[in-house]
C-alpha cells in the first residue's frame, strides 16, 4: 500500500471513496456476473489501484462509453476506462494506453464486400453506436456519410437483423461473438482501427492523474497488467508497454 498526502486522497476520492465509471458497453473489459456483480479487466484494475492507494472503491455503472465521457464535469465518478480520443480528452485526462483491441464491422448476409476496404467503397450502410471511440474514428474516415448512428449497441444489432443496415462497427471480441448466432454473418478484415483503451481522470485534478499515470505504467512494466488480460482471455501481447 502506497502512503498517499491528503491532497492526492482528496483529487482520487473527494467523496471519501474511489468511484470507479464502468463502461459495460465494452464487453472486453466489462461483464456482469449471473448475480449482477462486475467483473473484467477494467474491475480487476480499478481494485488492484485502490489496494495500492489504500483507497475505498465504488463502481459507477454506465451501459455507454458516451455516458462516461459526457458526465465527466459532473462529479459522477473519478476514476474510469476509455478509448483514448482527442475529442474526449478536452474534459478527460488520459494514461498511456495500456492494452490495445481492434475495431472490425460486422457483415449482415445482405453485404458482398469480401473485406473492410470493399465495404466502405460499396456504400453500405453501416450501424454504429453515437460516442462510441469507434464511431468517433469512423466520422473521421471516408464512408462517414454511410454510417446510421444508434443509441445502443442492441439498437444496432436490431437493425442489422431486420436488414435496416448492411453491416455493424463494433469491438472485435463482440463482433465475432454476434457472428456465431447470425447465420450468413461475418467479421471483415482487416480492422478499421485499433483502439487504445486507457484510464483516466477528468480534467483538474493534476496530481492525482500524474499518480494514476505513473501506477499503470508501473502495472504495465511488472507484468500485472498482462496477467489481469490474460485471465480475461485477452492475449498478453495484447498490453501496451510504456515507453
Amino acid at each position: 500500500m502506497a502512503e498517499i498526502s491528503n491532497d492526492i486522497a482528496r483529487q482520487f476520492a473527494p467523496k471519501g471513496v474511489m468511484r470507479v465509471a464502468l463502461n459495460h458497453g465494452n464487453r472486453v473489459l466489462v461483464r456482469r456476473e449471473a448475480d449482477g456483480t462486475p467483473a473484467g479487466i477494467s474491475v480487476d484494475l480499478a481494485r488492484a489501484l485502490a489496494r495500492h492507494l489504500g483507497l475505498d472503491l465504488a463502481f459507477v455503472d454506465y451501459e455507454r462509453a458516451v455516458d462516461v465521457s459526457a458526465s465527466a464535469g459532473e462529479d459522477a465518478w473519478d476514476v474510469c476506462f476509455l478509448a483514448v480520443d482527442p475529442e474526449r480528452a478536452r474534459t478527460i485526462r488520459f494514461t498511456a494506453p495500456y492494452v490495445r483491441i481492434e475495431g472490425c464491422y460486422l457483415a449482415g448476409p445482405r453485404a458482398t464486400a469480401a473485406d473492410a476496404p470493399g465495404l466502405v467503397r460499396s456504400g453500405a450502410k453501416v450501424g454504429t453506436v453515437t460516442g462510441s471511440a469507434y464511431t468517433l474514428t469512423l466520422l473521421r474516415k471516408p464512408g462517414a456519410e454511410n454510417l446510421v448512428m444508434h443509441e445502443e449497441y442492441s439498437d444496432a444489432l436490431a437493425a442489422l437483423d431486420t436488414g435496416a443496415v448492411d453491416a455493424i462497427a463494433g469491438i472485435r471480441q463482440a463482433m465475432e461473438d454476434e457472428a456465431e448466432h447470425r447465420p450468413g454473418s461475418r467479421v471483415l478484415m482487416p480492422p478499421f482501427m485499433e483502439i487504445r483503451q486507457a484510464m483516466a481522470m477528468p480534467e483538474g485534478r493534476p496530481v492525482a492523474s500524474e499518480v494514476l499515470a505513473a501506477w499503470l505504467a508501473d502495472a504495465a512494466r511488472s507484468g500485472l497488467v498482462a496477467d489481469i488480460l490474460e485471465r480475461h482471455g485477452v492475449a498478453r501481447d495484447c498490453a501496451i508497454m510504456p515507453d
